[in-house]
């Protein structure tokens, strides 16, 4: 048997990509991840090498000067990323759903105004759905877009912006008046260009400064507060005002892949963790990996992971295809998020009390994967869009 989380049949092109992902993370992002993560800095060397290795145009097609690759591709990068450190996997997580949005939906103008630029990384992507009393209700979003002539004047407040402070273009989802029976048919997906910064950074739209996280550091979370910022019709995604909903749906089933990819990389690190203290450390004059109550242990997590990398990438392999992955994606982020905080925990236990220490790693990844649990819709939002579609597809 080879090492854990192999993936059959790719290409010698995938592989290659792959393998400088996990050479490049080997080298620079683990050496240092403790350290940028405890002090809550942003890595900013570490996503400048990013750039340089074209990963922020790794979806993104040739044409638009990308690297045209898959969603399979794009997660099993992510995956080696967030082995090294989460963060670093979500600098590029909302970038990708913003990217592969507008190469969805976008107009011709608007592929031609931003992908080229997000493939160098000049342009930086976010994702804002979410807000302060919402929730997992995306239909009940009060920030609202007022038609004025050509323009929409948006007011209101979002949250949880992972990188909200660095990125340089935002999707926005808001309530805007179409007319429509249904409330998820009044939402509209807006395009906001920004400078990267804190405070007010352009004219009715404010960016607070960072939201203090248990884990998940150096990237920055934050708020957006629209005061009458004035967005024009150029700005609505496709030019295609009330279709907000179903875009950003669109987008999510590729961000619920990014996070079970993220959840296999924190899941695998922690195996790797344990498995290595567990021959280290002795005891009764034996490494405790002969013990057979760790040896169990070290066989239940290395078949979490495994089963976890496995359901990942057939979501993203059905996505690739073409094919509904709503169900695959809910799926593979449910249990791979669900195995990740299984997994990291046994890890935990194993090291025992050096694993409370701030000088071994477990200890970051024990704050990380709680995230995995919620990010993206929760684990029972996940399980509410599997039911309802068993029950349609098994209808007596």
């Amino acid at each position: 048997m080879t090492k854990l989380a192999q993936t059959a049949g790719l290409t010698d092109v995938q592989a290659e990509i792959i393998a400088t992902v996990r050479q490049f993370v080997d080298r620079e992002i683990i050496p240092n991840a403790q350290e940028l993560e405890h002090a809550d800095t942003y890595p900013q060397h570490i996503v400048d090498q990013m750039r340089e290795m074209g990963l922020f145009g790794l979806m993104i097609p040739e044409e638009y000067g990308g690297l045209g690759e898959s969603l399979l591709t794009y997660a099993l990068c992510v995956e080696e990323l967030a082995r090294g450190w989460m963060s670093v996997s979500g600098v590029i997580n909302t970038h990708f759903i913003v990217a592969y949005m507008i190469r969805q939906h976008g107009t011709e103008a608007q592929k031609q105004r931003y992908l080229p630029r997000m493939a160098t990384g000049e342009v930086r992507g976010a994702f804002s759905m979410s807000e302060p009393e919402l929730g997992s209700d995306v239909a009940a979003i009060r920030t609202r877009g007022v038609r004025d002539g050509d323009d929409y004047v948006i007011t209101g407040q979002k949250m949880w912006l992972t990188n909200g402070g660095s990125s340089t273009l935002v999707a926005a989802l808001v309530k805007t008046d179409e007319g429509a029976d249904k409330p998820h048919r009044n939402l509209t997906a807006f395009l906001i260009e920004k400078p990267a910064g804190f405070g007010e950074v352009i004219p009715g739209l404010t960016i607070p400064g960072k939201i203090d996280k248990l884990g998940y550091k150096g990237i920055d979370t934050t708020e957006l507060i629209f005061d009458g910022y004035r967005a024009s019709a150029d700005d609505v995604l496709g030019a295609a005002p009330g279709r907000g909903f179903v875009q950003m749906m669109d987008g999510i089933e590729v961000g619920r892949v990014n996070v079970s990819a993220r959840a296999c990389g924190v899941g695998i690190r922690a195996f790797e963790l344990a498995i290595r203290y567990a021959q280290q450390r002795e005891t009764f004059g034996t490494p405790i990996a002969g013990h057979q109550a760790i040896a169990f242990q070290l066989a239940e997590m290395a078949t979490k992971v495994e089963a976890a990398h496995l359901m990942m990438v057939n979501a993203a392999r059905l996505k690739d295809s073409g094919e509904r992955n709503d169900v695959a994606a809910g799926m593979a982020k449910y249990l791979a998020s669900e195995f990740c905080a299984e997994v990291t925990q046994q890890s935990f236990r194993i090291h025992g009390g050096y694993g409370y220490s701030k000088e071994y790693e477990i200890e970051r990844l024990m704050r990380d994967a709680p995230f995995l649990l919620i990010g993206e819709g929760t684990s029972e939002i996940q399980k509410t869009i599997i039911s309802k579609n068993l029950l349609d597809e098994y209808r007596l």
